[in-house]
């Protein structure tokens, strides 16, 4: 080749180069924005739904509270959902309600969340991001788990009342979410948006 065919090569490279460079940055920045959007979702669906409980607790305590979970909690998500316009709810490996199963994502956050509690990561600060593709179109999909509270173990804990048992028996006959200890990682919050 010739020096000027060189050149124009290079001048080519670089400019392939610079505009890859350009498209990762904006991925990162859109990213970066979806996360900080997601967050503040996750937030207000928190807030909304450990206040609605802590309210419960008060007025009627953990029988109370179970009823008033089992009837608003949903509410709470399908609100979020339609305020944001993302798919908004929780899931965990040991479900309460089938309806909050996991799918084979989310089973895979849920595991890498465990693993990185076993390696010491606080489970109040851990989420997870990232883009997907399911059935040809793109989607945001964001968890962020959530440690078991004290004031939870006494429907997810390991010493449950039989009382209290008994009425989460009654609404919901396939509970499997009990037997946690006080930080482990109950589930997760998880998000979805189409991109």
């Amino acid at each position: 080749m010739n020096k000027q065919m060189n050149k124009h090569l290079l001048s080519a490279m670089v400019i392939t180069a610079s505009l890859a460079g350009g498209m990762q940055s904006a991925h990162a920045e859109d990213m970066d924005a979806l996360k900080a959007e997601g967050k503040e979702i996750i937030k207000g669906f928190f807030q909304q739904l450990k206040g609605t409980l802590m309210s419960a607790a008060k007025k009627g305590g953990p029988m109370h509270t179970i009823e008033v979970c089992n009837k608003d909690a949903p509410k709470i998500a399908a609100d979020a959902a339609e305020k944001s316009g993302w798919e908004v709810g929780r899931t965990s490996l040991r479900i309460r309600n089938p309806d909050n199963a996991p799918d084979e994502w989310e089973t895979k956050v849920l595991n890498m969340f465990e693993e990185r509690k076993a390696k010491g990561e606080d489970p109040k600060k851990m989420a997870f991001a990232e883009i997907v593709e399911n059935d040809g179109k793109k989607q945001f999909r964001m968890m962020k788990a959530i440690p078991l509270a004290t004031l939870c173990t006494n429907c997810h804990g390991t010493e449950i009342k039989p009382k209290i048992a008994g009425t989460i028996d009654k609404f919901y006959p396939e509970d499997k979410a009990r037997g946690f200890n006080k930080g482990d990682i109950r589930g997760a919050f998880t998000l979805t948006k189409n991109l």
